[in-house]
């Protein structure tokens, strides 16, 4: 390819050009680069790949290809890869509070080894969770020319003739706990419910943000659908690395991308899927790196006004690979903007608008993963927003696929989820009792755990409907039931979580957005004048130094001052 660039309007020029960087330009000299490699523009491969998982097991792979794309039109990438604490394997232990945390190393990690290369672009891949929002807010961050790529759901596995995932065998430990399943029953599920390599299939927290990404205009539309396994994906990376060269050419950047009205299509594609209500916590922080605010309450209004279209697992009936049978992410686009849920207008990095990216998509007839607008679900997303005494900064709960959106019981309350998975696999609760699982939170788990174990032991035992959890903790994108999570202020800053006893009454009404305890301001204060903050046993290293600087749920859990704080942006060096 014949095109080339002006690097002496790049952040690369630092390590590249003149005399000065003759030092700088001798490591290239030693990995194989000529003069003609050194005076392209440089582009950061980023990539979450590990052994932990099968999440992002293919990501090294798919990394290659981004990089045959780079080098296509005219760019030289450098790949380099951040961490990533795949939730599945942290899951019901005290690894999981290293999870959250995770997201915003993975940002800073990411930012500094761009700072620090003066690269000029940035391909991400992402699989598992955190990883997704962490690479994202690194773009936005650096707002340097930037792509985002997923790497792709997992297969679904096949048990007993129907289609299972990871959630399932999370269930299926609940099960056995109630004696309705026996222990060869539980290993020959656990044996096929992960087939293949990817991330969990269903519309859990890695794919609701892996939509998120094509919503918000920073993938390729498509790119979030095809199965990690399938050789599409590659096909993808590869065109992700030539269209980052032209977001070069252009300088189109991040935040032309990410402004309020991306955000608010990405929150309505997160409510019309049922999506993770983990996206409450990301999106306010993916738009605190734009200086844009967009706190836990906008993104419960934006659920509470969209219809519910996609019938995706848990709530639902389908898994990943099945919308992307009938379409992917653009069909479900399309169906919103034909029924007038999202902002057309807003570019992505085609250079494109929404609107003239779907221009030619249709909703495919005879089929029910997703389905017109007209022909909503329910009317309201499948996620909602909740606030109350119980809450003065917000909680949030997933509605899709529940029975019943009211609940009045009595509190049983615990200081860990340790304490109350031990409970409930003894089954020591009962139909009407609200478990309250606190200093969980940002600060006082550290990391806001999700309870998945919990919550999916809870739903195998049968008692999904039967009994409310509520946390300042977070829920898996796989959590199902009446499980309200993100309640703030938290129990380690004293919020009134942290004051409830057993027996107290608790109301929850998802269609009215009320989270309430029975007790009066005056008996609250009584016992805030009484109540002390608890010590963790983190007293030094990451989590100690996560507790110093994280904010409340309602903002993100953000951990630095973000862009209105900004003195310069590094894609501007």
């Amino acid at each position: 390819m014949t095109r080339t660039f002006d690097k002496t309007k790049l952040p690369s020029r630092h390590v590249s050009v003149g005399p000065e960087r003759a030092p700088h330009r001798s490591y290239y000299y030693a990995m194989g680069l000529g003069p003609a490699d050194i005076a392209k523009p440089f582009v950061g491969v980023a990539t979450a790949w590990n052994e932990a998982a099968p999440c992002n097991i293919t990501l090294h792979r798919q990394a290659q290809a981004v990089k045959r794309g780079v080098n296509a039109a005219g760019g030289m990438p450098r790949e380099f890869t951040t961490i990533t604490v795949t939730d599945g394997i942290a899951m019901g232990h005290a690894g999981m509070k290293s999870s959250l945390v995770s997201r915003d190393l993975i940002a800073d990690s990411v930012e500094l080894t761009m700072r620090g290369h003066c690269y000029d672009a940035l391909v991400g891949l992402a699989g598992c969770d955190k990883s997704l929002p962490g690479l994202m807010m690194a773009m936005i961050r650096l707002n340097v020319p930037s792509v985002f790529i997923y790497g792709g759901s997992i297969m679904p596995g096949r048990f007993q003739g129907k289609d299972v995932t990871v959630v399932d065998v999370f269930e299926a430990v609940g099960k056995y706990s109630a004696g309705t399943m026996d222990l060869k029953t539980l290993i020959d599920l656990e044996s096929v419910a992960c087939p293949s390599a990817g991330s969990c299939g269903g519309q859990f927290t890695a794919n609701t943000m892996a939509c998120v990404s094509e919503a918000i205009g920073l993938a390729l539309p498509g790119s979030a659908g095809a199965p990690a396994p399938y050789e599409s994906r590659d096909q993808f990376c590869e065109l992700s690395g030539k269209v980052v060269m032209d977001l070069i050419a252009s300088q189109l950047r991040p935040r032309d991308i990410v402004t309020r009205k991306a955000l608010e299509n990405a929150a309505v594609v997160v409510a019309a899927s049922g999506g993770s209500t983990n996206a409450a916590l990301h999106l306010p922080a993916m738009a605190h790196e734009a200086g844009i605010d967009f706190d836990l309450h906008e993104v419960a209004k934006i659920f509470k006004r969209t219809p519910y279209i996609a019938s995706m697992k848990p709530g639902g009936k389908y898994v990943a690979k099945d919308m992307y049978d009938v379409g992917g992410v653009p069909v479900l686009m399309k169906a919103l903007l034909d029924g007038g849920f999202l902002h057309g207008d807003c570019i992505t990095v085609t250079g494109k608008t929404i609107a003239e990216n779907l221009k030619d998509v249709v909703v495919p007839e005879g089929q029910d993963v997703i389905v017109p607008t007209s022909r909503a679900i329910t009317k309201t997303g499948g996620v909602v927003g909740l606030r109350g005494n119980l809450a003065p900064q917000g909680a949030i709960v997933k509605v899709a696929g529940l029975k019943h959106t009211k609940f009045e019981g009595v509190a049983r309350v615990f200081d860990s989820e340790e304490e109350c998975f031990a409970a409930v696999q003894a089954r020591k609760y009962k139909a009407g009792d609200v478990l309250i699982i606190r200093y969980e939170g940002p600060r006082g788990g550290p990391g806001m755990r999700e309870m998945l174990s919990t919550t999916a032991a809870i739903y195998g035992q049968g008692m999904g409907e039967q009994v409310a959890l509520i946390t300042d903790g977070r829920f898996s994108g796989g959590t199902r039931g009446i499980c309200i999570g993100h309640v703030g202020p938290e129990a380690a800053v004293g919020g009134p979580i942290a004051l409830l006893n057993d027996g107290d009454r608790i109301k929850i009404d998802a269609d009215e957005g009320i989270l309430t305890v029975d007790v009066s301001d005056v008996e609250l204060a009584k016992r805030r004048a009484v109540w002390k903050p608890r010590l963790t046993d983190f007293r030094s290293g990451a989590l100690w130094r996560y507790v110093q600087t994280v904010g409340d749920a309602e903002k993100g859990a953000v951990t630095h001052p973000g862009a209105r704080a900004e003195s310069h942006v590094y894609g501007d060096i």
